[in-house]
């Protein structure tokens, strides 16, 4: 994406028009029948914010793991909540991950196993031999689906990164004898209509840099926290007990000040936003179950 691709949106306004993201959904639904089960990676944080919204017609009939991903920056009681609220909304199993621990690994390959075996039952009934699961990875950009693969292939083979993209290919990799895995490319909506929906997506960097401006996303970030997790954001960031908090505020006491005694506004939203997405302020879902 490019700065032209936002040129001329309103201000605050989220938009995009990522063309690989294009290519790799026409790609997506070419490989679809390749493979047996689909395990659908969300971020744990938000989701039902990082649900791709139009899964069902790209994928088909195939049987869906899906997958709550940074487990580790979420409220772990909430979380539990909404492991129940996706099964009963999607009618499919979900599971828990964090990409910085295995413990939970074992677990994503047997589901994966296990939910591919009816397939490859009705080839064997057709003659052909045994093969191992086929399963394919999708959801948004940086959701952590390729520091998924690579705790389970216990390699870094596929590439990973901080910002939104980084995997641009679809590359097969073999977890073990009984499965492998295709990762694709971050699938996003051509155009994001939800705002809001559109804002939590910047919150947690699954959408380009270019797609928005800092100083409005970490204003909107830090009102959802004001409104659920107002005593974790003033405790982080040292703020009064009567202080809202706002970005003014934070730079302040930060004794971010720039020109004439100004706060650095610039300065301070690159770091709020950067606290949230490490963990810094606290472990968060910003969805609501209301949704």
């Amino acid at each position: 994406m490019t700065d032209e691709d936002v040129k001329g949106s309103p201000v605050g306004h989220i938009h995009w028009y990522p063309g690989h993201i294009a290519k790799a959904e026409k790609k997506l639904k070419e490989q679809i029948n390749l493979v047996d089960v689909v395990i659908e990676v969300l971020d744990a944080r938000i989701p039902l914010s990082s649900c791709y919204n139009n899964i069902k017609s790209l994928l088909g009939e195939k049987p869906r793991l899906i997958l709550l991903n940074k487990a580790d920056l979420t409220d772990e009681q909430e979380l539990k909540n909404w492991v129940k609220i996706l099964e009963e909304l999607s009618g499919c199993p979900v599971l828990i991950s964090d990409a910085k621990n295995s413990k939970n690994l074992s677990k994503i390959v047997n589901k994966a196993v296990e939910l591919s075996e009816p397939s490859i039952q009705k080839l064997m009934a057709k003659g052909l031999l045994r093969r191992s699961a086929r399963v394919m990875v999708v959801g948004m950009p940086n959701v952590g689906k390729s520091s998924i693969i690579n705790k389970l292939t216990k390699t870094s083979r596929t590439k990973i990164g901080a910002k939104a993209g980084v995997t641009r290919q679809q590359q097969w990799v073999r977890v073990n004898p009984k499965l492998d895995l295709l990762d694709t490319p971050g699938i996003i909506p051509m155009k994001q209509e939800d705002q809001k929906k559109a804002q939590k997506l910047a919150f947690v960097n699954s959408v380009s840099e270019n797609a928005y401006e800092k100083e409005a996303v970490a204003k909107e970030l830090l009102k959802i926290l004001e409104k659920k997790y107002a005593k974790k954001v003033k405790a982080h960031y040292n703020l009064c007990e009567n202080d809202q908090p706002t970005i003014e505020n934070i730079a302040k006491s930060r004794n971010w000040i720039v020109k004439n005694a100004q706060p650095d506004i610039e300065r301070t939203s690159m770091f709020i936003l950067c606290d949230f997405r490490d963990g810094k302020i606290g472990r968060f879902i910003l969805d609501e179950i209301e949704q």
